[in-house]
C-alpha cells in the first residue's frame, strides 16, 4: 500500500471514531432532554392529582358535621409525647387530656352537630374517667356513646354522662368497682437474695411498696380510699344515668354485664352499634351524619 494511500484511511478512520463519538454524545443529550421531559410531565401530573385529592379532602373534612372521638384502651389523664414508661409504652392506651380537647373544639365548630364516642376500654384511672364525664356533661352538643367489646370501670364512668349509650348485646359493660391491687415481690427478693432498704420519712411514704411487706395500717389506710373513690363511682353512676343509688349500689360489685343486662340495669340505653348510633343522630339532629374521625 502506498504512504498516500495509508494515510487516507487513517484520516478517514480517525474521523470515523470522532463521528461515532459524537453520536453518542447527542444521543445521550437527546435521551437526557426526553428523560427530564418525562420527569417534568410526571411530577406535574403527580402534583395536579396530589391537589384535587388535597382538595377533595379538604370538601370531605368541610362536609363532616359530627366529630367521632375513640376511647380505646387503658385510660390515663395524659400520655408523654416521647414514652419511656415501659409500664405503657407497649399497650394500647388513651389520655382523657386529648378526649376533652376533642370535645372543647367540637363545641367551637359550629359545622359539627353532635359526637360519637367510640368505646373498647377495660378502663383505667378514675380522675381521667371523671374529666371526661364533667368534659360530655358541659357539650352543648348531642353526645353518644357505643361500645363494642368492653365499656368498663373507669372507661364507663367517662361515657356515663352521655345522652344517650349503645351497646351489643355481647359487650362487656360497668365493672363499677376500684383496684390498686399489685404483685408481692417480697418472697422472690428474698430467694434471690435481695433486701429492701426502708429509707423514708413518714411512716407512711412507702406504703404499698411492692419490695416491702404490707402492714395491717397501710392496708387499712389504702382500703379507706379505695371504698371513698367507689362510692364516688356510684354516685356519679347514679346522678348521670337517673338511677337509685341504692340499685347501683346493689350492683357495684366490679363485675361486669353483658348488653343485654346492661340495658335492663339502665347502665346503657339502647343495642346496636354503628348504624344505629348513625340512624339515631339524624333524628336528633335532622340531616344525614356525615362522621370525622
Amino acid at each position: 500500500m502506498h504512504h498516500a494511500e495509508k494515510r487516507a484511511l487513517e484520516f478517514v478512520h480517525r474521523h470515523r471514531i470522532k463521528l461515532y463519538v459524537l453520536g453518542i454524545l447527542v444521543l445521550f443529550i437527546l435521551l437526557n432532554i426526553a428523560s427530564q421531559a418525562i420527569y417534568n410531565s410526571f411530577k406535574y401530573k403527580t402534583e395536579v392529582v396530589s391537589s384535587e385529592s388535597t382538595s377533595t379532602e379538604s370538601e370531605a373534612s368541610s362536609s363532616c358535621n359530627v366529630l367521632g372521638i375513640n376511647l380505646h384502651g387503658e385510660l390515663y389523664t395524659y400520655i408523654p409525647e416521647k414514652n419511656s414508661d415501659e409500664l405503657i409504652s407497649n399497650k394500647d392506651v388513651v389520655a382523657s387530656e386529648s378526649i376533652m380537647l376533642s370535645i372543647q373544639q367540637a363545641q367551637s365548630d359550629d359545622d359539627i352537630k353532635a359526637i360519637i364516642v367510640e368505646v373498647d376500654s377495660p378502663g383505667g384511672y378514675p380522675v381521667a374517667g371523671e374529666e371526661i364525664a364533667n368534659a360530655i356533661k358541659e357539650s352543648t352538643k348531642p353526645v353518644v356513646a357505643f361500645i363494642r367489646q368492653t365499656g368498663a370501670s373507669a372507661a364507663y364512668w367517662a361515657i356515663s354522662s352521655a345522652d344517650k349509650i349503645f351497646a351489643s348485646k355481647n359487650s362487656d359493660v360497668g365493672s363499677i368497682g376500684v383496684t390498686t391491687s399489685y404483685l408481692d415481690n417480697v418472697s422472690k427478693n428474698k430467694k434471690e437474695g435481695l433486701t429492701y432498704v426502708q429509707l423514708s420519712a413518714g411512716k407512711y411514704k412507702d406504703a404499698g411498696n411492692p419490695d416491702k411487706p404490707l402492714t395491717e395500717e397501710e392496708k387499712a389506710l389504702i382500703v379507706r380510699d379505695l371504698k371513698i373513690v367507689h362510692e364516688n363511682f356510684i354516685q356519679t353512676i347514679a346522678t348521670n344515668r337517673n338511677i337509685p343509688i341504692e340499685k347501683v349500689r346493689a350492683i357495684a360489685d366490679g363485675s361486669t354485664v353483658l348488653g343485654d343486662k346492661a340495658k335492663q340495669l339502665g347502665l346503657i340505653d339502647s343495642i346496636g352499634g354503628y348504624s344505629e348510633v348513625k340512624k339515631y343522630i339524624e333524628e336528633k339532629i335532622g340531616e344525614k351524619p356525615q362522621v370525622c374521625w
